[in-house]
């Protein structure tokens, strides 16, 4: 039987390096997991991590469970936190913006993000026309952010149908609920929303109970951004890390099985009963209609 929420059957092997940029001369760390065993064409997943933070090994929750399910996960450190000079400039010309393309392996390839990561996986479409598959871990991109919150914007010059799938929070202080909404109904693509309930923003990342408690408890990094101690639930009115992350990791396979995979048993799974599926595994999930 179909299960996307059990690790897969395939051991983990991960790998540190740098990847050189050619446009920019420049290299950038990237961390990468993939399948010990031969699996013949492996889908290749980019992972975009949240503004700041650990980078790509803040969700090793994920990156393991994908990899054990026969796909190669890579993790490039965003350049603002290696390198702030080489932030994107708006003078830069579409082939400049589009030169990464060339170099990616001819393999299915979709795109995972978080937050600002989140943000990135959606505006990657636009130029980067490999990329046949997203899941959007409560993104960044709304037309309204709060204060402090990164005003990044999203044109959804996708051009085609690149299917999507968003997982986000209902108590989410950072990015809330009606901005998500927002930018769901903008997707020009075939897609999914699921709103995991008893949520917030740090419930897509690794050590759960420990990230959100020292976000809401130690000084917020920026004035702006005070509000989030005064609105954040403590941890234990919450739902756990062990929820969210069987939340995440089962939905996201589920989602990239049934498209870069072309999985039939994916397929059926994601069309039925998913806020049952979940609740039998003892996590309260409801699916978002689109507008």
């Amino acid at each position: 039987m179909y299960d996307p929420f059990v690790p897969g059957r395939f051991t983990v092997a991960e790998r540190s390096m740098q990847a050189f940029d050619t446009v920019r001369n420049r290299s950038f760390p990237c961390d990468m997991w993939r399948p010990t065993e031969p699996v013949g064409v492996c889908p290749i997943i980019l992972l975009s991590h949240s503004s700041g933070g650990s980078g790509p090994r803040g969700y090793t929750f994920l990156t393991n469970h994908l990899a054990s399910h026969g796909y190669i996960v890579a993790g490039l450190n965003h350049s603002e936190l290696v390198a702030p000079e080489l932030e994107r400039r708006e003078s830069e010309t579409p082939e400049q913006r589009a030169a990464p393309e060339a170099r990616l392996e001819p393999a299915p390839v979709g795109i995972v993000g978080h937050s600002f990561g989140g943000w990135t996986a959606l505006a990657s479409p636009d130029v980067l026309h490999q990329i046949r598959a997203v899941v959007a871990l409560a993104p960044g991109g709304s037309s309204n952010p709060r204060p402090g919150i990164l005003p990044a914007k999203l044109a959804f010059k996708w051009g085609r149908d690149v299917p999507t799938l968003v997982l986000v929070a209902d108590n989410d202080v950072c990015l809330p609920l009606d901005g998500m909404y927002e930018i769901f109904d903008r997707i020009p693509a075939a897609k999914r929303m699921v709103v995991l309930r008893h949520a917030d923003h740090m419930h897509f990342m690794d050590n759960v109970e420990q990230l959100h408690e020292a976000v809401r408890t130690s000084p917020p990094w920026i004035p702006e951004l005070d509000y989030l101690q005064q609105e954040m639930r403590p941890i234990a009115e919450l739902c756990t890390g062990e929820q969210s992350h069987l939340f995440v990791r089962g939905l996201t396979v589920a989602h990239f099985d049934a498209v870069l995979k072309q999985n039939d048993e994916a397929r059926r799974f994601l069309a039925g009963d998913i806020q049952a599926e979940l609740a039998s595994r003892g996590v309260e999930a409801f699916v978002h209609s689109a507008a």
